[in-house]
């Protein structure tokens, strides 16, 4: 199996025990004299089962990653990191920019105006290419997990 496979299998588990948990409160509780839509016990062994499959896909995906290297010698582990710290930083720099652009709101001389305290073009290029990086990177992500087996 392909890393993407079993990536996709895990948000299928994901997606499923978050479903049996809203399955399992909608059912924790019935007026006296009424049984429950679904058996609570049941709800909870399919949980059960799916949480292992989940814990073993994980730990599946996680050893692949640690010892899979991208073209850079880079680990798939470490590019991960590095994707997820890049999607961060872009966040912040582009929230500052939209923080920082100097919006008129005087309805008169005497009210106070306002100025920028970076420079916003400087701040959205820097957005710019910390988007450019991520999507590079994503995109390298993208292909190992499709060339990759997935290690037992």
């Amino acid at each position: 199996m392909k890393l993407a496979e079993a990536l996709i299998m895990r948000a299928d588990a994901q997606n499923r025990i978050e479903q049996l948990r809203m399955r399992l409160n909608s059912n924790a509780q019935v007026q006296e004299g009424n049984a429950p839509a679904e058996n609570p016990q049941h709800l909870l062994a399919e949980f059960e089962r799916t949480a292992a499959e989940l814990t073993h896909l994980i730990q599946r995906i996680n050893g692949t990653n640690a010892v899979t290297v991208l073209a850079d010698n880079q680990t798939l582990a470490d590019a991960l990191a590095l994707r997820d710290v890049l999607k961060l930083r872009q966040g912040v720099y582009r929230g500052l920019a939209q923080a920082a652009l100097v919006s008129v709101n005087r309805y008169s001389r005497s009210e106070i105006r306002s100025q920028s305290t970076v420079d916003v073009a400087e701040i959205q290029t820097l957005a710019d290419n910390l988007a450019r990086e991520h999507r590079e990177l994503d995109a390298q992500i993208q292909a190992a997990n499709w060339l990759t087996e997935l290690i037992e």
